[in-house]
Order: structure tokens, then sequence, then C-alpha cells
């Protein structure tokens, strides 16, 4: 489906599940401008920039201002390529979608498997870490906690993707107006010198404390992949896309916002911080917020964080719980997945996925909390390279695509790529040489370790599929 006939107001009736109502595929539209705008925003704001960048400023330095400019220049080149396919195909399988028409149906089957245990995997992690949070002010156990707030995410998911909406909007202008907040806080500690901190904030900070690279051009390279899973999820506004009430209108506009998201929230942010505290100060594991907050002189500042990334964790959480169910539905409407995972509720929403992936993280929070070895580990760790599997897809899917639109073979997108596909080559080779970083670090490699197996895995499923319904896995959706 081209985004000419989502203008007219076609939908995808051949497909199972398909119908005549507002949106493609039998999802109802129900996603506005506003939920879009915040949804895309919120998905660049995690707890990798609240409590992961602490490590990555003890090893970058200053000059991780630089590694999240480039990372974000990077990531700007693969929404834009992920736009370019939106436009021209508009459905909530998105990427996977993606993969399967211009790849072929096996990496559509690999992507849509893949993208959907990252999200399973995040949502573990993200509603056992908001479990820990509550702990600050509350002694609940964290079992119960993680209970609660994953029905209650489940259940807002079950009443309509506009909840859904609302909720990641909310959760969204939390984060937004904290590091909005920290940026006005630190400006004027700069400026006017107020706080315990106010005699030696200076930007000379950026330099004086053994240069701006100060421990070398390896060790900023080195903090690439902590810049990049800081980034996980930006593309979540993708799979969206089957819901958007304008899509041809509200996507390009969210895409576009993404130099500029990445500008205040990260880069912005980081500039503020950097010349206020001296990077020396920030530690591993302890979220470089707090300490600034520490450094000034304001003990509430240590709540404040916990609250922020409080809602950085429920709000991934949900994103997961939205996510699995539409990605289960794609490759059930595909033939790449149990036909259950095809039933929608009267308001368009994929009861039998959700509920599957809801009940795989309740098991997982469980597994988490009897078994927090390295094993368990091992399988979170694995939601990097899951992540940017999606974005290495979206980028090939994107490079192939404008060379049939260029050669005639399908229409052209209303939204191109600029720069593409020399834009797209290049974000390819820069997530080539994180990978190589990741095998690299000794800290980081782990997340390698679990691809083999789940490649594996795939492999032999697909083998199966292939044997069982062979009409399914010889050629793509179009």
């Amino acid at each position: 489906m081209t985004s000419a006939q989502v203008d007219e107001g076609q939908v995808d009736k051949g497909r199972p599940g398909g119908d005549t109502g507002t949106g493609g595929e039998g999802y109802q539209r129900g996603l506005g401008a506003r939920q879009i705008q915040m949804i895309a925003i919120g998905g660049a704001i995690g707890t990798g920039l609240f409590l992961g960048a602490g490590k990555a400023i003890d090893r970058a330095g200053p000059s991780l201002i630089l590694a999240y400019v480039i990372a974000g220049l990077v990531i700007f080149f693969i929404m834009r390529a992920l736009g370019e396919l939106l436009m021209y195909r508009p459905v909530s399988g998105s990427f996977s979608e993606y993969a399967r028409e211009f790849i072929g149906p096996f990496f559509g089957f690999v992507t849509g498997w893949t993208y959907w245990l990252f999200w399973v995997v995040t949502g573990i992690t993200e509603v056992t870490a908001a479990a820990t949070y509550m702990t600050y002010w509350w002694n609940i156990p964290q079992w119960l906690s993680a209970l609660v707030f994953t029905v209650i995410l489940y259940g807002a998911n079950l009443i309509s993707v506009k909840l859904f909406g609302e909720l990641e909007f909310w959760f969204s202008m939390v984060k937004v107006t904290a590091i909005i907040g920290m940026i006005l806080i630190c400006a004027g500690v700069l400026t006017v010198g107020f706080s315990d901190a106010g005699d030696t904030a200076t930007v000379a900070n950026l330099w004086n404390d053994g240069g701006f690279f100060p421990n070398g051009i390896t060790g900023t390279l080195m903090t690439l992949q902590i810049v990049m899973f800081a980034f996980l999820a930006v593309e979540l506004v993708g799979v969206t896309a089957g819901e958007s009430k304008d899509p041809k209108t509200v996507l390009p506009k969210a895409i576009n916002t993404v130099p500029w998201r990445i500008a205040v929230f990260y880069v912005g942010a980081l500039i503020m911080i950097l010349s206020v505290v001296p990077w020396s100060t920030f530690k591993p594991g302890v979220s470089p917020f707090v300490k600034a907050f520490e450094e000034m002189g304001f003990g509430v500042g240590a709540a404040i964080v916990n609250f922020v990334v409080l809602t950085a964790a429920l709000s991934s959480c949900n994103s997961g719980m939205y996510s699995t169910g539409r990605m289960l539905r794609d490759l059930a409407l595909n033939g790449q997945g149990p036909r259950a995972f095809t039933k929608l509720t009267k308001n368009g929403l994929p009861l039998v996925g959700t509920t599957f992936s809801a009940a795989l993280m309740l098991v997982g929070v469980g597994i988490n909390y009897q078994w927090p070895g390295e094993a368990f580990n091992y399988v979170v760790s694995f939601a990097t390279i899951s992540g940017m599997w999606a974005w290495i897809m979206i980028l090939i899917s994107q490079i192939r695509y404008r060379r049939k639109a260029d050669a005639g073979l399908l229409p052209q997108s209303s939204f191109k790529a600029p720069g593409a596909p020399y834009t797209s080559w290049f974000a390819l080779l820069f997530i080539g040489m994180v990978i190589v970083m990741m095998a690299i670090d000794k800290d980081a490699r782990i997340s390698l370790y679990c691809a083999p197996l789940w490649a594996l895995i795939l492999f032999v499923s697909y083998r199966a599929l292939r044997t069982r319904t062979p009409e399914k896995t010889t050629t793509g959706t179009h």
C-alpha cells in the first residue's frame, strides 16, 4: 500500500484481519500528531541517558559530547531512511514488512521475531528496574510492584491505542521537563553563579581537566556502544504508522525533529552538566543527573531523578507492550507466526499477541528475581545487538527500495532521505564499527554471545516453516 493509497483512505483488505476501518490492517488510527511527536521524543530519551551516561563520561570525558553528535547524525540518517519507507507504505509491521519485501521473507521473519524479543527482554528489565526504583520511597516487595506495573500497562494497552498514546505523552513529558529543567538550572549556575558549584562552574571544564579527549580517541570510540544503546527505541515511531491519524503529515514532522531532540536532550544536557561539574567527578553506576544535583547542593535532586528514571522505565515497558503485539500480528498475517496472533479486539487491538508478550514479561521478572546471575545478564545484553539489527534492516531496505523506485519499478516516496543511498551506506558502516567496538570491549562483547544462538533458533524455525508452508517463504509480500 503506497502513501497515495493511504491518502485515499484505502486499507489492506486482502490480508487476514484487514477491514474497512479507519486504519490499515484492521487497526484504528487513534494516534494524533501530539501523541506521535511525544512518542518520537520519548523514544530517544531513556535510562541510557539518565543512568548509563555516567559510565560513558568516565570513559570518554567531555569528548562524549562529540560521540553523541556523530551517533545522533547516524540516527537521523536511519530515521530518514525509515521515513522514506513509511511514506512509500505506512504499515504497523514497519521494518519487518520492509525487510520481507526488499530483502526476502527470511529477513522479514528474523526481523519481526528479533524485534519482538528485543521488546520482551527490554520490558522484563525495565519493569524490574521500575520495581527497584519504588523501594527508594517505600519498602514494597519488588515482585509486587513489578506485577502491579505490568498489569496496569497491560490493561491500558487493551483499552485503546489512544490510551497508549496518552500514557506515552505524559511519560515523555516528565522526561523532557526533567532535562529542560536541568539545562536551565545549569545555565543559571554558569551565568549567575548560584549554588555550591557556582565558583567552579565554567565552560572551560570541557577542556581544562586533561583536555577534551582525556582518555584519547580510543576512549571515545569505546563509548559508541553505550551511546547507541541510549538511542534504542527511537525507531518505535515507525511501528505506529498503521495507527497514526494522518501518517503522511505526522510521521515526517516527528522524524524531522530528531536533530533538535538530540541537540537539546543529549548534547545540550551534557554540555551543561560537564561545564558545571568537572567530568572526573562522575563515576560508573551513578546517574550524572543525580551527581550534578549533589555537587550543586540540591539534595532533592536524587528523589527527582529517581522519579524520572521510574517514568522512563515505565515508558519503555509501555512501548514494549504496544510493539510486541503489533510485531506478532504482522508475523502471523504473513504466515510466519501462530494464526491466533491475527485476532483483534473490537477496538482494533492485538489481544492475543499482547497477552502472550505480557505473560512472558511476568515470567522473565520472576526468573530475574530468582536467578539474577550471569545467565540472565547474557539474555538482557542481547537487547543492544537486536535493536541494531532493526536499524540494519531499515537501511538495507531503503537502499533497495530507492534503487527500484529510481528505476520506475515502484512509486517514489513523498519523503525521500536526503543524500541516500550514500547516507544509508555511511550509517551501515558506522553500525559495523560499533559492533567491532563491542567485540573488543570485554564488558560489551557479552551482547554478541547470544546472537549466534538466537540466529540458530530462527534458522531452524524458518526451515520448519518452509517445510510446512513453502508459499510463505518463497516470495515477499509484494
